[in-house]
């Protein structure tokens, strides 16, 4: 591994995270609520360590896929870790624990929050809304940010540096495969930024059109695109209006598709849309989920209504793209509405995406495998390849794709027993593992929708913050730093 020019990147991170201050600070002056010396004092202790770290650092290398998984996985730890400043310095947060929680819940695009707990802070009346606009702002940036992947900053501008990025992309973009848009990787990388800023934009001046403040529309726009869920508001989504909940749904629905579609029809003027089995089945698992909960809430809840449609369609969106809005307290639903709900937990956005989750892609293959063996039963001498349109599947990615989901069953699994060890009960345990290593926020039981997770035990916290790190960087990213080979 080359260490000297992995802490190069991370003291780049460093820095650029105070940079990225610079706007949170621009709005607490703004808006004068008090919080523009905490943002001031944590970039400036950002920018004091990452300005000198990444000159002494310097160096000239090749990176190595070890030196990618290294600085993806530190890079976010190393993010989460000076991203908390401002919450901490402002007051807002004041434990490290559930500043830590919070900001890596935002990098990873989860949204599971700890505020909103009148019990625990008291200096908070009105929860969420209590929060200075500049803390609020950040909240949302954070998880804008992670949502297009933080290391794609960096590949972006690796090549000035004098390295290579292609190991980071590898080891950031989701999904079993690497779609480049373009054969050069900081094209790729632009491409997918200027493609994500495009959606962002378009999202603010359209949630404005229908009634929401600009700081509102900004704020919900970074937190759509990045499929996070962070919300200004206490009641998330739910007072925005049937005109605002129909967009994000659209845009929710836009971030769980694979971006490298998106930037090839908007920059590139190719429509790949047609055809794609991918896209396909992930707005089929949408429409099938949603058409189960609306009958279902149509005949225990709302009756045969419009409402009925749009909570139906909104929250299988949101879940689905591991977004985690709300707009209803869905554990007052039947327990058949509530399954489909929790189903959905293990499916996810679509590869290239800011979803989080198993994946569609995914679920695609081992749908399709299984159909392969069981025509196998039937044909024993038959060759039956496994295929997604009109290519076959490598028995490698069949292999992987089966080993992923393996080992994120045995994680979900490992992490709901050790919640419970903190006392959480079994259905909330289970839940919030789920959620976690789902990068969806919002859970069951006593992590639901109207809930948050500050009541957890400080050690639980921890766990469900590696288990977010876990899901966002597709587990065997984190994982792999683990083992012995590795480090051989």
């Amino acid at each position: 591994m080359h260490k000297r020019a992995v802490l190069n990147i991370l003291f780049a991170l460093t820095g650029f995270t105070g940079v990225f201050m610079f706007l949170p600070a621009a709005g607490a002056w703004y808006y004068g609520d008090g919080d523009l010396t905490a943002f001031l004092r944590s970039s400036a202790i950002c920018l004091g360590v990452g300005l000198p770290g990444y000159l002494v650092t310097r160096s000239k290398v090749a990176l190595t896929s070890r030196d990618g998984f290294a600085i993806v996985t530190l890079g976010w730890l190393t993010m989460a870790l000076f991203a908390s400043l401002p919450f901490m310095l402002s007051g807002a947060i004041p434990t490290f624990t559930d500043a830590f929680f919070e900001t890596m819940s935002g990098l990873t695009t989860t949204g599971a929050t700890i505020l909103g707990d009148a019990a625990r802070m008291p200096h908070l009346p009105d929860g969420i809304e209590s929060l200075p606009h500049g803390i609020l702002l950040w909240r949302s940036f954070i998880q804008w940010i992670g949502g297009i992947g933080i290391i794609m900053f960096s590949v972006a501008i690796l090549p000035f540096m004098g390295m290579g990025g292609t190991s980071l992309l590898k080891a950031e973009i989701p999904g079993p495969t690497v779609d480049r848009i373009k054969p050069r990787i900081q094209q790729t990388a632009k491409t997918l930024m200027l493609t994500y800023l495009i959606f962002s934009v378009a999202e603010v001046i359209l949630l404005r059109t229908g009634g929401q403040s600009w700081f509102s529309s900004l704020t919900h726009s970074f937190t759509t695109m990045a499929t996070g869920g962070f919300s200004i508001n206490n009641d998330s989504i739910n007072s925005m209006g049937a005109y605002n909940q129909y967009l994000i749904i659209i845009f929710m629905l836009i971030a769980g598709i694979n971006f490298t579609l998106h930037g090839k029809f908007l920059l590139g003027g190719q429509n790949l849309y047609s055809g794609n089995r991918e896209l396909y089945f992930f707005l089929g698992v949408v429409a099938l989920f949603a058409t189960g909960i609306f009958v279902d809430i149509s005949i225990h809840q709302y009756g045969w209504t419009e409402y009925s449609f749009r909570q139906a369609l909104f929250l299988s969106a949101s879940i689905t793209t591991t977004t985690g809005y709300g707009t209803v307290d869905y554990q007052l639903w039947s327990p058949f509405a509530q399954m489909l709900l929790f189903a959905l937990f293990f499916v996810g956005g679509s590869a290239g995406s800011t979803g989080g989750g198993i994946k569609v892609i995914r679920i695609l293959v081992l749908v399709k495998f299984i159909r392969s063996e069981m025509r196998k039963l039937v044909h024993p001498n038959a060759i039956i390849p496994v295929r997604i349109g009109k290519d076959a599947l490598h028995e490698d990615v069949i292999r992987n794709t089966i080993g992923f989901l393996l080992f994120y069953l045995a994680i979900f699994l490992v992490v709901s027993v050790i919640l419970a060890g903190f006392g959480m009960d079994i259905f909330s345990a289970l839940a919030a593992s789920a959620s976690a290593l789902g990068n969806i926020g919002p859970a069951f039981g006593s992590v639901g929708p109207y809930d948050n997770y500050a009541h957890l035990h400080a050690g639980a916290k921890w766990v469900l913050s590696f288990t977010m790190l876990l899901g966002r960087l597709e587990i065997f990213t984190v994982m792999v730093l683990f083992s012995r080979t590795f480090w051989k």
